[in-house]
């Protein structure tokens, strides 16, 4: 305890070396206020960052508890649908996915919010946009995508550790007594039977029939197009053009200028974004939604890996995950 409390001391004492103000709790608990990027008037576009994986679940940090995406794009759709002068929003996607279910959810927020509201929605691609980062995609009345952007991977993949070999070669076995022989499928201490094989399969084709049918009724596909993305390979943005995946290719300015455009307001429409505070000199790239470093973001070195790979606990994904095959 007495080291924790030096640490934090000497945290406090050199605060004055760090530009911004450090906080050391969580701002979640904090409203969210809408700043100005750019451009001025009554009617506005909203821009929503989505960032990372797609996940339902909140994340641990060092001393506090970050929402999940889906919890974080719905506050903002929440909020943006009480607001009479948004007239459209754009989802400013880099994601390589997430799981299933939590792509679907926020894919279906999306559906409604557009429905409930009526405002035009549009989609940018930055880096990435694969997989359930394509899915929400989807109900946009205009899919913009940066020239070198990386979209596709329409598919599923089912993550689940094996343990076996290694508990084979340590010796170390777990007994598991079950009501049917299908109830420890998946099991990480054990291969898979072909049984059990062939029903996760079916499982996978499943629902990746469902994402098919969505982006193939969605973006009206041909039988053939359908066919040719349904072996779930990613594209760079000039094939997913010619696929019909997306509408366009250009830059962020681009996108908002046609934005304004379907929804019938000026050349350069005022742009807001949510934030649970300010950000000094802020702008259309900076995609997050809180601005006070706090301690989980004392790092030295950062890979970026935290809101890019999921927690490898056994489950379904529509997710692009580079490296991860046999």
């Amino acid at each position: 305890m007495a080291i924790v409390i030096h640490v934090i001391a000497a945290l406090l004492a050199c605060s004055s070396c760090v530009k911004h103000q450090i906080s050391f709790f969580s701002e979640t608990d904090e409203p969210l206020k809408e700043y100005t990027l750019q451009g001025a008037g009554k009617e506005k576009i909203l821009m929503i960052p989505v960032k990372g994986t797609i996940s339902d679940s909140n994340k641990d940090l060092s001393l506090s508890r970050k929402p999940g995406m889906v919890q974080t794009i719905v506050s903002q759709l929440r909020k943006a649908e009480k607001d009479k002068n948004i007239k459209a929003v754009i989802l400013e996607i880099d994601s390589p996915g997430g799981s299933v279910t939590a792509s679907d959810m926020l894919y279906h927020e999306i559906v409604q919010f557009k429905e409930r509201s009526g405002v035009k929605l549009a989609a940018v691609m930055m880096g990435v946009a694969a997989s359930g980062g394509y899915y929400i995609a989807l109900p946009s009345d205009f899919i913009w995508a940066h020239p070198t952007s990386i979209t596709g991977s329409i598919g599923v993949i089912f993550l689940r550790p094996n343990l076996s070999g290694l508990m084979g070669k340590i010796g170390l076995q777990v007994e598991v007594d079950k009501s049917g022989k299908n109830k420890d499928m998946g099991s990480p201490f054990r291969k898979a039977t072909g049984e059990e094989q062939h029903i996760v399969q079916g499982l996978i084709d499943e629902m990746a029939g469902r994402f098919l049918t969505l982006v193939a009724t969605h973006r009206k596909l041909s039988d053939e197009t359908k066919s040719k993305i349904a072996s779930a390979r990613i594209y760079a943005a000039d094939d997913a053009l010619r696929l019909g995946l997306v509408d366009q290719i250009g830059y962020l300015d681009d996108a908002i200028r046609k934005t304004a455009q379907l929804a019938g307001l000026a050349d350069k429409p005022k742009v807001i974004v949510y934030r649970r505070s300010e950000v000094a000199d802020d702008n259309l790239y900076n995609i997050t939604s809180t601005s006070k470093p706090g301690i989980q973001d004392m790092r030295l070195i950062d890979l970026g890996l935290a809101d890019s790979i999921p927690s490898l606990r056994s489950g379904f994904y529509y997710l692009w995950l580079p490296g991860q095959g046999e």
